[in-house]
């Protein structure tokens, strides 16, 4: 069977780790327990946990198990990574609520039946420790010195390092060391900004277990220039459907850059190597079919397939006229409002369709808001009822974002 390292190695995954040559063996002979955390900040996961969660459904397709870690205890101190400030502290209650919705997430993509995979949660060992008990078993193996020149402690230096976040590395490498104990994991996987803290763990593990431990991280999803990718106009890309609705998680995909779709078909769909070099060297009109099918893998991946034959269906529907648009993001519109005399800018914002008048203005001044495909000339056009037909009318935003406004 192929090493699940090529196959990592070739879709692109990997950017660091701890022992190449090492881990490569490790993970050709061994049926190796490995972990990545996930700490519930929010209510959902969103599309940079994806990638992540990509990798554990690979490695457990060659035969490998995966501890989904939820980190109930972690997300009650923060993870200072990649922050100019200091995390919102949350109630043990958010917490914990959220961490149920990541659990829902990982059961689509992970098997757990027969100990295929193990979901555990941090609060479980962290939120009980005996303080002084801890410093003095786990605290004496850090050094000050070697932490602050972490990058994810070098970031957060001028603005302002709390004492609850310094704490975080040696909590997280504490992870590593407990499931390291209790079910063999021999492997810490995470994103790029994760890499000191999981030095940390192996380091720990190879000093109070003497046995070895490794990590690997991976890189974040970016565009060809070097940009995050997974951001909306309304924030985050969410994988919960309340947050953000198939068809938009859909149309995301369905419009990324040209050159990011071989990446992006890569990483996150599971689509063999050779079709996704054929999709991905496409070029012009012919790239637009690599990324309906980009947009179709994901959605389904992440919702469901009839989901995403519905997204398909409104995606077409908007370039090809004439078919169902009961999928198309839909927002209604009380009648007595247009009576009383509704403004364009003023409906937008109502709607959330933009995210401030200004916004709206702006787009507006460059022509880049339509009504029922004709473009608004001015912010403070009056929609009237001649602009409805069959009981709604058509927003476009941009090139490609379309809403419905429904009369109520």
């Amino acid at each position: 069977m192929k090493n699940v390292y090529d196959v990592l190695l070739e879709r692109g995954f990997i950017e660091q780790m701890t022992h190449e040559q090492e881990i490569k063996e490790l993970l050709e002979k061994e049926k190796v327990t490995f972990y990545i955390g996930f700490d519930p900040t929010a209510d959902s996961l969103h599309i940079g946990h994806y990638l992540q969660i990509m990798v554990m459904s690979y490695m457990q397709q060659y035969g490998h198990r995966p501890i989904a870690l939820i980190g109930g205890g972690t997300t009650m101190v923060g993870d200072p990574s990649d922050r100019t400030g200091m995390r919102q502290l949350m109630t043990q209650e958010t917490i914990r609520a959220n961490g149920e919705n990541f659990k829902k997430v990982f059961k689509k993509f992970l098997e757990f039946d027969d100990d295929k995979a193990i979901m555990a949660n941090n609060a479980d060992w962290l939120l009980d420790l005996n303080y002084v008990e801890f410093l003095r078993e786990i605290g004496v193996h850090f050094s000050v010195n070697r932490m602050l020149s972490a990058e994810c402690y070098k970031n957060r230096m001028e603005k302002g390092l709390t004492f609850l976040e310094f704490n975080y590395m040696i909590m997280q490498a504490y992870d590593f060391y407990v499931l390291h104990d209790k079910y063999g994991c021999k492997m810490q996987f995470g994103g790029n900004d994760q890499w000191s803290n999981i030095l940390a763990g192996a380091d720990l593990i190879r000093k109070k277990d003497k046995e070895d431990a490794f990590g690997m991280t991976f890189a974040l999803l970016t565009n060809s220039e070097g940009k995050k990718m997974g951001k909306t106009e309304k924030g985050a890309l969410w994988l919960d459907p309340e947050k953000t609705s198939p068809y938009e998680f859909y149309q995301y995909w369905r419009n990324v850059d040209d050159a990011d779709v071989k990446k992006c078909l890569s990483l996150l769909t599971f689509l063999p190597m050779d079709k996704v070099n054929e999709l991905g060297s496409l070029e012009g009109a012919e790239i637009n079919r690599s990324k309906e099918i980009l947009a179709f893998e994901v959605t389904k991946l992440v919702h469901s397939e009839e989901d995403a034959n519905k997204a398909q269906e409104a995606s077409k529907a908007l370039f090809g006229k004439g078919q169902d648009l009961s999928n198309v993001p839909t927002v209604q519109l009380e009648k007595s409002k247009i009576e009383e005399g509704l403004k364009i800018i003023d409906l937008l914002a109502e709607k959330n369709i933009i995210q401030t008048k200004s916004e709206g203005r702006r787009m507006i001044q460059q022509s880049g808001i339509y009504l029922n495909d004709q473009t608004v000339e001015s912010h403070e056009y009056l929609i009237s009822m001649n602009d409805f037909t069959d009981g709604f009318a058509m927003i476009r935003k941009g090139k490609k974002k379309y809403y419905k406004v429904e009369l109520v």
